[in-house]
């Protein structure tokens, strides 16, 4: 039996991870977080409260709890990358997104749940061991989530450190320097 638990948590949190790592609608959600929320604390904030909501309809759809009809919500998910990106555009910083970035990420988490439900849904769970599948394609959800948000941050840093380097290069005028006359 802890056989089959461990191989279907390995199964299903690698398909999690895919299934972030694979969808742009919500890796574009997830940018345009990181954009309104900032890095730092604020952001881990923002994507636990995405993270908490979207278990919850997870959950709730793929044990047949609530059901929703799928087309109509992948045009909401597909609207939220939208609003967030007219937010961006428009810099009100006394706008409830950059004021509360947590009420928009867990308010919209709540619909991005029923689109992974929709996935999971195609993918099927196993009869014997719902509980652990659905906890590890969420687990594994999870994960890609952080690896995505790790390797947004990483180029970040790169990209500024390029550009220090080029911002020092030209106010100090280095000079290469050859051993030819």
């Amino acid at each position: 039996m802890v056989l089959i638990q461990l191989a279907v948590a390995r199964q299903y949190s690698i398909l999690g991870i895919k299934h972030i790592l694979e969808g742009w609608d919500h890796l574009l959600f997830l940018i345009c977080l990181m954009l309104v929320a900032g890095i730092g604390k604020k952001l881990w904030i923002t994507i636990t409260g995405f993270t908490i909501a979207h278990s919850i309809t997870l959950a709730l759809s793929a044990l047949d709890v609530v059901r929703l009809p799928i087309p109509p919500v992948e045009a909401v998910i597909a609207l939220s990358v939208v609003y967030l990106a007219v937010e961006i555009a428009l810099q009100k910083k006394d706008s409830l997104t950059y004021r509360y970035p947590i009420a928009v990420s867990s308010s919209f988490g709540l619909l991005h749940g029923f689109g992974f439900a929709a996935v999971l849904s195609d993918i099927g769970l196993p009869q014997i061991e719902v509980v652990t599948s659905l906890l590890f394609f969420n687990v594994g959800v999870e994960l890609g989530q952080i690896i995505f948000v790790l390797g947004i941050l990483l180029f970040w840093l790169f990209i500024r450190k390029i550009s220090f380097d080029k911002n020092l290069n030209s106010k100090f005028k280095f000079k290469r320097v050859t051993l030819e006359k």
